[in-house]
């Protein structure tokens, strides 16, 4: 039993440090990719030689991230396979078709068309090469979609049903996984605030530029088109993380209790706008849940429900299963102890239909199977020991939900001022502020790598410790592995990771050294 917990954690460790790698390079390829497709765009209805060279720039620095940036993703979903091989039996039929598609149609086509966009300038038509842009930036939008449809999935699954027979979970509907609230909400929640991060990232390296005093022209065209991408991200991306948090309270409110370290709630319910967590609290004693915090009156109840006067749950009200309408009559939940013996129920009536499927005995069949299907959606809660261990890591979700929200504050701010210098730059030219300022740009691009994956970090830890929510805990889903095997490799990819990280950050910094040097018009 020790060597599974240590090998559930290894395998999520592992997991989860290829994904964060993975995603210090998607991001800056889904905002750049937009930014030179814009600016490709200005130069071919310009036709100004200075856009083709400001292009050029900034494509160059896409390349590089781009091709390390694949690496990371290939060794990601060959994990699935080699980690977690239960949980994908289990719902391979569902999770294997939009990673499917991302292959077959998105990666192929951003693969194809980033040729001719890179080699192709004096081989194929400006119009040609501009579709060819356009169309790797799509595609790289498309491949990020199909992943996350898979990954929203696993957050709230839908369009799937059981069959007792294989011990599978079988997909009933393509458009209810690929339109769920979760994948809409996720897809442009995370595309937008890559946006954010790209335009953040061309606002710094002009910033670095600048206070070499170099190519200022150029970073001037740099800055209007990477301000502007990057204020419509941030903007939009505020406004999708307002629907993200409604499919959350809806779909996942113990993740919602855990992100607020909410342990009983309450009409009316108050956003903590900043807090210390007690770190003695739990969800089986009566300790004060906070050492130290600042809350919003109604914030809570607001954001949840869009209702200032609505009930939030806290986690020991969803496990208890309390809730109560906006006039404070009780609502009829099931409490974790009810889940877990409904589980328990499901797994027995799950052996009672292979013993009548043998037999043949065609009506208990198809009794068993419809009595399997009306609670499966607690088949996951069997396996857990206590209530309890339903409740993710409070303070990592919290802490890094409130650090998100706090640099995402900050990014509103710092674009809207990085866009009235675009336009206005005597107001920040020659200025006792000028270098400070350019200094903070530079700064703000590690901060916004930060707060995206802070944002991860919520949305994965927040629904621990379920693989897929209420269905498979990460206990049942991962490989008959020992964790000395899992360790090794864990610390493999952590050297050809950093190794790769390391080798990218040196490369793009170079580049930007060397060809801001030239003369870009």
């Amino acid at each position: 039993m020790n060597d599974l917990v240590q090998a559930v954690d290894w395998a999520r460790a592992q997991f989860a440090l290829t994904a964060i790698y993975h995603w210090l390079f998607v991001p800056l390829t889904l905002g750049l990719g937009v930014i030179i497709a814009i600016m490709e765009t200005i130069y071919y209805r310009t036709r100004d030689e200075r856009w083709l060279k400001t292009t050029k720039f900034w494509m160059t620095l896409f390349g590089v991230n781009f091709a390390i940036g694949v690496a990371t993703g290939i060794i990601l979903e060959f994990e699935f396979g080699t980690n977690w091989s239960n949980y994908s039996w289990f719902v391979g039929d569902i999770f294997g078709a939009p990673l499917a598609i991302e292959g077959i149609l998105a990666f192929f086509m951003e693969s194809t068309f980033i040729a001719v966009m890179f080699f192709g300038w004096k081989k194929v038509s400006p119009r040609f090469h501009l579709a060819s842009t356009w169309l790797t930036a799509i595609g790289a939008s498309l491949s990020a979609l199909w992943i996350l449809v898979a990954n929203a999935w696993m957050q709230y699954p839908t369009g799937c049903e059981f069959n007792p027979a294989t011990m599978r979970n079988e997909m009933t509907s393509f458009w209810a996984v690929a339109l769920s609230p979760m994948a809409v909400n996720k897809f442009f929640h995370t595309v937008l605030s890559a946006w954010t991060l790209g335009g953040v990232f061309v606002v710094g390296v002009c910033g670095w530029m600048l206070l070499r005093g170099r190519n200022v022209e150029h970073c001037k065209r740099s800055l209007k088109v990477g301000a502007w991408v990057g204020v419509i991200g941030i903007l939009l991306t505020s406004i999708t993380g307002d629907s993200s948090a409604v499919a959350v309270a809806k779909y996942q409110p113990m993740k919602l209790a855990a992100m607020e370290g909410l342990y009983k709630g309450s009409h009316g319910q108050s956003i903590v706008a900043a807090g210390i967590l007690n770190p003695a609290k739990t969800a089986t004693n009566d300790e004060k849940p906070y050492l130290l915090d600042i809350s919003i009156p109604y914030g809570l109840s607001l954001l949840a429900t869009h209702d200032p006067h609505a009930f939030v749950p806290g986690i020991e009200d969803i496990i208890a299963g309390r809730s109560f309408d906006r006039d404070g009559n009780p609502i009829n939940t099931v409490s974790y102890a009810e889940r877990m013996r409904r589980g328990k129920q499901v797994q027995e009536l799950v052996a009672q239909f292979d013993v009548a499927n043998r037999a043949g005995d065609l009506v208990a069949v198809d009794s068993l199977r419809k009595a399997i299907n009306d609670d499966f959606h607690y088949f996951g809660y069997a396996y857990l020991d206590k209530p309890e261990e339903a409740v993710p890591n409070v303070p990592l979700t919290f802490y890094t939900f409130h650090f998100m929200v706090t640099i995402g504050g900050f990014l509103v701010v710092f674009l809207l001022l990085a866009l009235l210098f675009a336009y206005k730059p005597k107001m920040i030219a020659n200025k006792w502020y000028t270098r400070p300022w350019w200094w903070l740009s530079i700064i703000t691009i590690p901060l916004t790598y930060l707060c995206s994956a802070s944002g991860w970090i919520v949305a994965e830890v927040g629904r621990q410790p379920w693989t897929i929510q209420d269905l498979m805990p990460n206990k049942v889903a991962v490989s008959d592995l020992s964790a000395a095997s899992i360790q090794v490799t864990f610390w493999i990819f952590a050297v050809v990771f950093t190794a790769l990280l390391i080798a990218d950050v040196s490369i793009i910094c170079r580049q930007i050294s060397k060809k801001s040097q030239e003369n870009l018009g």
